[in-house]
């Protein structure tokens, strides 16, 4: 009896430590009324909205360009690239900048939430979403105390891979 008590605090400790395995803290935000996260090692910043110019012949998902401490930095409108129906951008608002590689780049948000952490293993979007085109675009989906978060894969939403 002794014996099965020790192996039940091994099994939970165990868990705990497999659980750790898959934590993940991501930078959540949200595009329309859904929320959406990347790993916050990929986030440099979060800014306030600014002044965008406009890139004749850029890709349509491709807002603009803005100045970054004297460098010139493209700003993706995110709800665009992912194929969300657009809505005006209101005071919440925010360009994240991501490393993504070798590339800096600003998502334009409707609005940061949090950082998060998930501990849990990360769903594959391959079970969840039956567009091939957006499924690239997702890297899972986590559940946070029954809070779905869309990880986003930035290598194929900027276009590095």
């Amino acid at each position: 009896m002794a014996k099965d008590s020790a192996v039940n605090k091994i099994k939970n400790v165990l868990s705990d430590e497999e659980e750790e395995v898959y934590s993940l803290q991501v930078v959540a935000f949200k595009l329309r009324d859904e929320e959406y996260g990347v790993n916050i090692f990929q986030v440099q910043e979060i800014h306030d909205m600014v002044d965008i110019t406009r890139v004749p012949f850029a890709a349509s998902f491709i807002k603009g360009v803005i100045n970054q401490r004297g460098s010139v930095m493209p700003v993706i409108d995110l709800k665009k690239r992912l194929g969300i129906e657009e809505t005006p951008y209101t005071e919440t608002a925010r360009i994240v900048t991501v490393i993504v590689g070798d590339l800096q780049v600003g998502m334009l948000v409707d609005a940061v939430t949090e950082v998060l952490t998930i501990r849990s293993k990360l769903v594959d979007p391959k079970k969840t979403v039956s567009d091939r085109a957006m499924e690239k675009f997702l890297s899972g989906i986590g559940n946070i105390d029954g809070r779905l978060v869309t990880m986003l894969n930035l290598e194929e939403i900027v276009g590095t891979n």
